[in-house]
């Protein structure tokens, strides 16, 4: 009886008991440390539940002193210094099923020597991202945003009313240069087309005149012969007549040139 009183005795000094507040989808550390100095480095083990009478119950994970052996999930990890008998737990991303005991133990060689500690988590809601903590400042926040977007946006019509302008402007002044161009080859071809048909014109003028001219010229010599004709046939009655007169008369005559 006093042995089983004793070996009570010192299962109940070797546990320890921390608390420890995490919050959801935070990390967390459940902390443990042996002394490896006096000790060395030692197996250790992590489990939920009260730490029974050897190794660990649910068990978490498991080192042999320099690295870790078992691991239930990744969101388990040890970032203490094994080499140091840092073996603290850490939780990553907690959630309110992570809530509860847990319970580290090192193996330290000899009778009834483990190292024991219990470590009780308590998982709180994280609070909403959405509710300020300081209400003059997220409300100054909102307003800076909005006057900036403002300015961006007045900067935006300014500059989008400005291109359609200009290039409103060019394309007014495209059109009047194309209708500038229009009326210049429209006058150029009525000048060219009226200049052809001026010299057309006149050429055909040379090519009909000078046939009627050479008929009235025609006309005008023939009229012109015909007129000698008579008047040559008139001098020779004429110079008959005074022949015959003559010889009547029984005198000399001359014959008239």
């Amino acid at each position: 009886m006093k042995v089983v009183l004793l070996i009570a005795l010192l299962t109940v000094s070797g546990c320890d008991g921390r608390r420890v507040v995490g919050q959801t989808g935070q990390n967390v550390t459940l902390p443990c440390n042996y002394d490896i100095k006096t000790n060395g480095a030692v197996h250790v083990c992590w489990g939920r539940g009260e730490i029974p009478k050897s190794k660990c119950n649910n068990q978490l994970l498991s080192t042999d002193g320099h690295k870790v052996e078992t691991r239930a999930s990744s969101r388990y990890q040890l970032l203490g210094r094994l080499d140091e008998g840092d073996v603290s737990l850490t939780i990553l991303i907690l959630t309110e099923e992570d809530a509860g005991r847990y319970g580290c133990r090192a193996e330290i060689p000899g009778w009834f020597s483990d190292e024991k500690h219990h470590v009780d988590l308590t998982v709180e809601r994280a609070p909403t991202t959405w509710a300020p903590s300081e209400p003059q400042t997220s409300s100054e926040r909102p307003a800076a945003t909005q006057t900036a977007a403002d300015q961006l946006t007045t900067e935006s019509l300014l500059t989008s009313s400005s291109n359609s302008s200009s290039s409103t402007d060019e394309g007014q002044e495209g059109s009047m240069v194309a209708v500038i161009l229009v009326l210049v080859l429209f006058l150029l071809v009525v000048l060219l087309t009226a200049a052809g048909l001026f010299i057309m014109a006149k050429r055909w003028k040379q090519l009909k005149l000078p046939p009627q001219q050479q008929q009235r010229h025609q006309v005008q010599i023939s009229s012109t012969s015909s007129t000698l004709q008579l008047h040559q046939r008139a001098s020779v009655v004429e110079n008959v007549y005074q022949i015959d007169g003559a010889a009547n008369e029984g005198g000399d005559y001359e014959l008239c040139p």
